[in-house]
């Protein structure tokens, strides 16, 4: 929260398994176009936050499957836990409100009278989380004979049930919309309350972030039944969320288009730089369609003649820094690349960046700071935790195009 002066133009507030993440997508194609558009057009002025129902433990699994954008802030445990950056620091503020009326050691006690209820892993149950597995058919009845045992033994809780199979016991302060409240009131205090806020979300479970005032809201394609009863009784008719045409990240960047919220056309979803220009520039959008270029370059997408337009982009003196401390010039990088042409061609090979931030440090010189990662098949890896170091010169409107050819 601490990375701008002022409100973030937008806050992007996304559930994870199969919201963002769609896990029938094998290559991850509509992530890493969200990634490429996010670190592209709003890294450097908006709020990126994953509301998930996973654990830390889980959840810090799954970016190591997947390539997730790094987030800003993490909401974690179905609103239960919440920290913030790349450090992961805990708000121990809202650890403090959920212990109101809640006893874990009770739920435990009450639960264990329901031989339908099957405890989910050990990972999955949190200080202010306790959670099961029950069939469909038994939810109905046991979350009302609970929720009675619950209130007489004093406690106030909420029960949720996403995925037509998972029950979670929170505090009645928890959840994923009472833990967004909470955020923005936070931002707000702090004068830091984004202009505009986009809530995502496919399950039962993500229910309360479309009742959190004033938000857009896009119910993915793909949405669970619970979600999508919701959404016919509650918000149908409501011109601020959207059930999408689109599965999960797509869904998202539709949802991006529809209310105006910022470019909506991903650079990986671009064949042709040429013949599509951008209304403003700037060296994180340069930084993306560079490494763009280089999957391209590798795999054999792009003709080998559009090295030498590459060539033209950048300054010269520019250096490249690897988190190792070598440095070399922009133009040995590039040069080097010719031995590298077509090596992935036929292969699954992918490149992407993360956490790509910008600062400029001459009139026409800027320092850009991220991450590169590269997959190959099912494994995913980054030269290093540091990030890489690049400068680059760009020619006051960054007219990099590189692409010589339609990349398909």
């Amino acid at each position: 929260m601490d990375r701008f002066d002022g409100p973030a133009d937008l806050m992007i507030v996304s559930d994870l398994d199969f919201t963002m993440v769609d896990h029938n997508d094998p290559e991850n194609l509509s992530l890493l176009r969200f990634n490429a558009l996010w670190e592209a057009y709003y890294r450097s002025n908006s709020l990126l936050v994953y509301s998930t129902g996973r654990s830390a433990t889980i959840y810090e699994q799954l970016r190591k499957e997947k390539p997730l954008a790094s987030p800003d802030i993490a909401i974690m445990s179905v609103g239960t836990e919440i920290t913030y950056g790349e450090s992961t620091t805990p708000d121990d503020e809202w650890k403090q409100y959920l212990n109101q009326k809640w006893d874990r050691d009770i739920v435990v006690e009450e639960t264990d009278r329901f031989p339908q209820l099957t405890s989910q892993p050990e990972t999955e149950q949190r200080p202010h989380k306790v959670s099961f597995f029950v069939e469909k058919d038994d939810a109905s009845e046991v979350i009302d004979a609970l929720s009675q045992r619950l209130e007489k033994r004093g406690l106030d809780v909420k029960l949720l049930y996403s995925n037509g199979i998972a029950l979670d016991v929170l505090p009645r302060g928890a959840g994923k919309g009472k833990a967004l409240t909470y955020l923005m009131g936070k931002l707000k205090a702090r004068r830091k309350l984004p202009f505009k806020t986009l809530v995502c979300g496919d399950s039962g479970n993500d229910t309360e972030l479309f009742t959190v005032p004033l938000v857009y809201g896009v119910v993915v394609s793909n949405a669970q039944e619970e979600l999508l009863h919701w959404y016919e009784a509650n918000a149908k008719n409501n011109p601020n969320i959207i059930h999408a045409k689109e599965r999960c990240a797509l869904g998202i960047i539709q949802a991006i288009g529809i209310f105006s919220l910022g470019p909506n056309v991903s650079p990986r979803s671009i064949t042709d730089f040429h013949r599509f220009r951008v209304e403003a520039s700037n060296p994180e959008h340069e930084v993306v369609k560079f490494y763009l270029f280089y999957e391209r370059w590798r795999r054999a997408e792009v003709a080998r003649s559009s090295l030498d337009t590459l060539k033209l982009s950048f300054y010269s003196p520019g250096i490249s820094v690897h988190p190792s401390g070598c440095d070399r010039s922009f133009s040995q990088c590039i040069e080097e690349m010719n031995a590298v042409y077509g090596d992935k061609q036929g292969k699954h090979f992918q490149v992407w960046v993360d956490r790509v931030l910008s600062s400029q440090i001459g009139s026409e010189l800027w320092l850009v700071k991220f991450d590169k990662w590269e997959s190959y098949g099912e494994y995913m890896r980054r030269a290093a935790r540091l990030p890489n170091y690049s400068i680059a010169y760009f020619k006051g409107s960054f007219p990099v195009d590189p692409y010589a050819s339609d990349l398909g």
